[in-house]
């Protein structure tokens, strides 16, 4: 007999998902291409149950410690780890739970208030070649613009597509949660590119850059970016590119962001 689900704590961002049609599609979503799963804040194990029928070798990684009976009904303890995923080297879990060179699956639904650091965490972890991610939908918006038509450039949409190939799985509305969110959330498939847009390596590099860069999106990015590079790098790097200097970062395209990185950081 399964265990009742207990409260969602608030301060963790926690929301239970609920909703059969949601909960297969993300469960369904790499199953043929993975080698090996990661879910990270399986929660009560609402996913987990579902993932655990896939023959694949298959971790968890939550911060809760409540939720460690709940998870024990579906998996076994050496399948759980109870940590601080922020706090983890995913490259040397992954290691040391023998799953290098394995194409990993990661799938989880995102804390609300963490879902941004713990996406640059997984972008930066080589082994996971799959991510499906439940997000507060503004946030998914910023990493696969699908509700935003023009302006959508960020950071976060940078990072994410010069690593990964986005798009949106599916539309998750309040009521498919317990408690419901006061928000919609939004639910993308990636996969990561072959061959990155940028190195990952320079990963560090490229994020001070885009902080520099959108540091104030909404001012004219030529101003901006002279307070981190010399005025006439600037000036010859645009004029070269076909920028103009009044430019918003938020209006810039992957390509022109890129394009920059590549030259004033070179």
């Amino acid at each position: 007999m399964k265990l009742e689900l207990p409260y969602a704590d608030k301060s963790l961002g926690q929301h239970f998902l609920r909703d059969q049609n949601v909960i297969k599609k993300i469960t369904s979503d790499f199953e043929s291409s993975a080698e090996a799963i990661l879910e990270i804040g399986p929660g009560p194990g609402i996913l987990t149950e579902h993932l655990a029928h896939i023959e694949k070798p298959f971790l968890v990684i939550e911060k809760d410690t409540r939720f460690q009976v709940y998870l024990e009904q579906f998996i076994k303890p050496s399948q759980i780890t109870m940590a601080d995923a922020l706090q983890i080297n995913l490259s040397a879990f992954f290691n040391d739970k023998g799953l290098q060179g394995k194409k990993i699956w990661l799938v989880s639904n995102l804390p609300y208030n963490v879902a941004s650091p713990l996406l640059i965490n997984f972008l930066q972890a080589p082994e996971i070649k799959f991510m499906t991610l439940m997000f507060q939908k503004e946030v998914a918006d910023k990493v696969f613009p699908f509700a935003t038509t023009k302006n959508s450039m960020s950071s976060l949409l940078v990072l994410s597509q010069t690593y990964f190939e986005c798009d949106l799985l599916l539309k998750v509305p309040p009521g498919a949660f317990q408690p419901p969110p006061k928000v919609d959330s939004a639910v993308l498939t990636m996969k990561r590119r072959d061959i990155p847009l940028v190195p990952l390596a320079e990963f560090d590099k490229l994020e001070k850059f885009l902080r520099a860069t959108f540091s104030q999106k909404r001012k004219q990015l030529g101003g901006v970016l002279k307070s981190f590079y010399s005025a006439e790098l600037v000036a010859k790097h645009f004029g070269e590119l076909n920028i103009p200097l009044t430019i918003r970062a938020e209006a810039l395209t992957l390509e022109q962001v890129l394009d920059l990185y590549r030259r004033l950081c070179s």
